[in-house]
């Protein structure tokens, strides 16, 4: 949706704050341990179809509609009270109540809209081979559209508004003081609205600008097959999304090797329809920065939320400047793994014996518990409610949407998508979605519809405090120098991938969108080099990159979303302060940050953030997660000698 006051609670993986409807991301990739899988009736390893799946661990969309006859009826009635927009063009200043009378209109049908989004988004995902679930999210991202072009002319027309209207107007209609933040980040933004005919265009061309995030996302999810490929124990596995991590785990290098180029086969075989695709996305970019007058892409994202261009910067700078501890544990693992060089294919391989065990779901979820008990009662309370309340879609079926998520709207249940396989890494992912969820809901219920979204750049932050509290009540349980040192193991390659990995991400994204800024084109050919030598960076001496890991920009779907992952380094970096603080129990640090998921979009990010305690506008988060993972990295080399070594 256009205008201020798109609430944003259109929230997907892992929860931001979209206008229109949001894009599901898959931060983790889902998980599976092939010693772990149950054969199911049919064919060992075969992935199952929805049908076969128990009840109990399916999704409850009947809360928001009894099935696609009311879904329907609904979208029917919603596209008809479109034009009850029209007769307040011209007249938003005219009174207070006016005004008034108008936002909550628009709140109305933008709620609406958002349950009929989330219900054909959601069943699409379920199964995302049905061309019918396909049409119903195509034909309410059209109407997403059709609702952004009814309402184009709301921005232009309160900031054509004589200086000190809209102060009037608010005082003659009291209700208009809950608008307060939502009018003066308005106002913030009048440099960069158009007139009103140029954001109607604007509005129309989101239908189709959407259309290389689309294509990447059907391919991805329903078209793209990798085939076959042999396990440790001879056995034909079929490599998909959801087991290519666990493959990446294996004791074996040469099945590691195997699945690696099986998958990154897949998508050379595609890479200059990739590299148009991607090339699309970033030019689409490029052309709303340069309608709306910013200096560049970046600024022209970061400025949603109001965060300064030297916040991505200087993310990026000092990991760069202080990437040491990172190629400190590349060097660790190649040692310990007994190679000259680490390849791509190694960096997945435990250091030590994993877990033997699976973590079924149920045992997952009171282990979860356990760990957020410091975040307290209230908080707990929301964790039990979405464990019994058809919030989870848990297990991996034929044709569902790969990865995982959080999403849901102001008044709809904040639903979380699984690929569950009954692995730590599994667990570790129930954790982080519950986070997005339990935000959502605390952000919910203490927020009006306006405030009722939140950035990603706070979303995250929600999640990973999770995790981190997660890995500590592991460790607490450890039993031994072999199960501390793979959680060690684990807590540092989630810091790698969540941190430095996605810090590598938003490295790339940048320098994409500056090449074409530049006016270079995005060959296939452009970007692998562009990938490469990033990757390689990052990685260090003790790294050897392979030709194909070129083409590995071309599996992340985050790059199509604008400027999206750097997010997840700067939340990571607030959750490692937030956490560390909570575990030593330092007074107060808890309602805080409480306060801070029941904020939603009351106030800018960086705001939130800095009221939790944490300043995201210094390179101080960033420096001290940088610490922390060199001070892990030292606890797993003290325990390491005590340890088993890997049996390959």
């Amino acid at each position: 949706m256009t205008g201020f006051l798109a609430s944003g609670s259109l929230l997907m993986s892992s929860s931001g704050k979209t206008s229109g409807l949001a894009r599901p991301s898959s931060r983790k990739e889902n998980r599976i341990t092939l010693r772990d899988l149950k054969p199911d009736p049919v064919t060992p390893g075969r992935v199952p179809e929805r049908a076969e799946i128990d009840a109990r661990y399916k999704w409850d969309l009947a809360d928001i509609f009894s099935g696609e006859v009311e879904w329907e009826t609904e979208f029917r009635r919603v596209e008809a009270r479109l034009p009850e927009f029209a007769p307040y063009r011209g007249r938003l200043g005219e009174s207070g109540p006016t005004l008034l009378e108008f936002f909550r209109l628009k709140e109305s049908i933008e709620e609406a809209l958002e349950q009929l989004a989330i219900y054909a988004c959601l069943l699409r995902d379920e199964d995302t081979r049905v061309p019918a679930h396909q049409a119903m999210a195509d034909r309410v991202t059209s109407l997403s559209v059709r609702a952004g072009e009814a309402l184009s002319f709301v921005d232009p027309e309160l900031l054509a508004l004589p200086d000190g209207r809209l102060d009037a107007l608010v005082r003659a209609a009291p209700g208009l003081a809950l608008y307060a933040h939502a009018l003066d980040d308005l106002l913030r933004k009048k440099p960069h609205t158009l007139p009103e005919n140029e954001e109607r265009l604007l509005a129309m061309s989101a239908d189709f600008g959407a259309t290389p995030s689309t294509v990447f996302g059907m391919f991805n999810n329903a078209d793209l097959k990798f085939g076959v490929v042999t396990d440790e124990e001879g056995r034909e596995i079929e490599l998909t999304h959801g087991r290519y991590s666990a493959l990446q785990k294996s004791r074996s290098r040469t099945v590691r090797e195997s699945a690696w180029r099986t998958m990154l086969e897949g998508y050379r075989r595609f890479e200059n329809t990739l590299a148009a695709n991607m090339s699309g996305s970033v030019k689409r970019h490029q052309f709303v920065a340069r309608a709306r007058s910013y200096d560049s892409c970046l600024a022209a994202a970061l400025d949603r939320d109001n965060i300064p261009t030297a916040v991505y910067r200087n993310l990026v700078r000092t990991v760069r400047e202080e990437i040491a501890p990172l190629h400190r544990y590349m060097e660790l693992r190649r040692r310990v793994l007994g190679v000259e060089l680490l390849e791509p294919w190694d960096l997945g391989a435990p250091l030590v014996p994993e877990p033997r065990r699976a973590f079924p779901f149920d045992e997952a979820v009171a282990t979860v518990r356990a760990g957020i008990g410091p975040l307290g009662p209230e908080y707990g309370a929301a964790y039990d409610e979405g464990v019994r309340g058809g919030w989870i879609d848990v297990l991996e079926s034929q044709g569902k949407r790969s990865g995982a998520y959080s999403w849901g709207g102001y008044s709809t249940k904040p639903y979380l998508l699984l690929n569950y396989n009954d692995t730590r890494d599994d667990l570790f992912t129930l954790a982080h979605e519950m986070g997005h969820s339990i935000h959502s809901l605390l952000t919910r219920r203490t927020q009006p519809y306006v405030y009722g979204g939140y950035s990603i750049f706070v979303a995250e932050v929600a999640s990973t405090t999770n995790e981190a509290l997660l890995v500590e009540k592991l460790l607490e349980g450890a039993e031994g120098p072999d199960a501390e040192a793979s959680i060690l193991n684990h807590y540092l390659d989630q810091i790698r991938g969540t941190f430095f990995v996605q810090t590598m991400f938003a490295d790339f994204e940048l320098g994409i969108h500056e090449m074409v800024e530049a006016g270079e084109a995005l060959t296939a050919a452009a970007l692998g080099a562009l990938f490469g030598e990033t990757y390689a960076h990052y990685h260090g001496p003790a790294f050897r990159a392979d030709p194909l890991q070129a083409i590995g920009w071309a599996r992340i779907p985050h790059f199509y979303y604008n400027f999206y992952v750097f997010q997840y380094a700067t939340s990571y970096a607030a959750a490692t302060a937030i956490a560390s603080r909570i575990l030593r129990g330092e007074a107060g640090v808890v309602d805080r940050y409480v306060a801070l998921l029941k904020s939603g979009g009351s106030d800018y990010p960086i705001g939130l953030l800095a009221k939790a305690g944490v300043d995201m506008t210094t390179a101080g988060p960033v420096r001290d997660t940088i610490a922390r993972f060199s001070a892990i990295l030292d606890r797993l080399e003290a325990v390491l000698p005590a340890c088993r070594a890997i049996e390959s």
